[in-house]
Formats: structure tokens, sequence, C-alpha cells
């Protein structure tokens, strides 16, 4: 992102303003903020949802706007705040993702999506059936099957709209712990509205009305960060943020990950 400002109409009050980074491979990107904040606008930029109205967003030094809008969008996996399925069966649904997935690219991708296990107890496995909209599925279900759809189309960069929010606290972590060696060369956007999913971002970016208002570690954002402070302080105490980071830390050992 190289001085992007977006708006949707009047450039005197922008959505988006000044906005600067680099999110390389192999990294996480969490995005944080309050309601209304820009979160959503960035990464809808990402895909071409929006154009910016000032500056350029590049991805492997070409701007957006120079790629046919198929191929910008076959790089991304894009996995919404409200995980959306299709009427048919888990197969169709995942081969949304990508028409060639093999069976075991499909499973894999489920494995890494905390999905596996609750499909693998259907009766039909991949070809159980979906109803329109995944009502036969819970909501962590049809999170983690959308997630499977992203995951098996094995793009360059995911993008995660609060695509968290509707998992447990463990099973929370057990994606991200699968999800660093799955998807270790690809860029990965991380919108959270729960502090303890993005500890472990390699850069967090704290937004205030359409601005950066901090941009690091979590580490560094707490010393740094007034905007940051607040808003781990509103969902955490010291305490809670010490065991999620041990309990991260014990996943990734457990897992081999490094």
């Amino acid at each position: 992102f190289e001085d992007v400002t977006f708006t949707f109409s009047d450039l005197d009050h922008p959505t988006l303003k000044n906005i600067n980074f680099t999110a390389m491979p192999g990294t996480t990107t969490a995005i944080v903020g309050s309601t209304g904040s820009g979160k959503s606008s960035i990464i809808n930029l990402l895909p071409r949802f929006f154009d910016a109205s000032v500056g350029k967003i590049t991805v492997d030094g070409y701007d957006v706007r120079d790629f046919k809008l198929n191929d910008l969008r076959d790089k991304i996996g894009f996995v919404p705040q409200t995980a959306v399925l299709f009427k048919g069966t888990i197969r169709d649904n995942l081969r949304f993702g990508n028409d060639n997935a093999t069976d075991d690219e499909m499973w894999e991708a489920l494995r890494v999506a905390q999905a596996a296990d609750f499909v693998s107890k259907l009766e039909l496995g991949l070809d159980a059936p979906v109803a329109q909209g995944g009502k036969n599925f819970s909501g962590g279900q049809k999170q983690r099957l959308a997630i499977a759809r992203a995951l098996v189309k094995k793009p360059k960069v995911y993008v995660f709209d609060d695509s968290f929010s509707a998992l447990d606290f463990k099973t929370d972590i057990r994606l991200r712990t699968a999800l660093r060696t799955y998807a270790k060369d690809a860029t990965i956007f991380v919108v959270a509205q729960r502090v303890s999913s993005i500890l472990d971002a390699h850069q967090i970016l704290v937004l205030e009305d359409g601005r950066i208002a901090g941009i690091g570690k979590h580490a560094d954002l707490l010393k740094t960060c007034t905007v940051y402070q607040e808003i781990v302080a509103s969902q955490l105490d010291p305490d809670e943020i010490k065991k999620s980071r041990e309990l991260f830390t014990d996943f990734v050992r457990e897992g081999g990950v490094s």
C-alpha cells in the first residue's frame, strides 16, 4: 500500500487516509480497530471490490489495476466475516476454490481448517449435502468449511475477515498453528475483533478514523500505541494475554511448527 487514500464520494472526508505498509510473503498482517476505522475498506481494496482514490496498491511490484480482474482474484483466497456456503455437497463447495482439487487436497485443507473431524463423521463425508447457505451446519462448522475452501485454492494471498470469531479459543489456536505450515509461503491478512487471535502476527496495523495509529508487533504496540493499549485492555487482562501466548506456544511446539 503506497500512500493510499480511499473515499466513497468526498475526498475531504476519506474512509482511509495515507495508508502505507508492506506485507511480505510468509508473514501475517493483522488489522485491528474500532467499528468504522477502515479495516474492511483495506481488505476490500486488495481484490478490487473498490479502487484506491489516491495512491496505489501493488502485488509483486505491479499495480493491482494492471491485472485482469480474474487473474488478480485468482491470487487471493478471501474468507468473509459471514461464511457463505452453496447448496450442493461439501465436495462442491471446496472445489469452488479449486476445480481440480483431489480428495487428498480437500482432506488436507479440512484438517488445517479443523473441519476434518466433523466431516469424517458424516455418513457421506465429502459428498454430504450442504443446504442453501449451509443452514444444516453450525456457525463454527460453516466458518471452518469456508476457510477450507480458501485453503484448497492455495493462493498467494489469504484474507481472513474476522473469520475466526465463530471458533472457540482452542480451535482458533489449532487452526492458526496448522496454517503456519500449510501457508508458510503465502501473505496472510487477518482482520480481527478478538485480540487473542492476532498476538502472534508479524505486524499489526492499528486503525483509527481511517488512519494508521500504530504498526508493529503486539509487544511493541503495547508500549507505543495508546489506541492498541485501549483495545487490549478492553478485552484481556495481563493474565489472559500471558495464557493466550503460552497456549499458542504449546500448540506450536506440539505441532513441530517453527
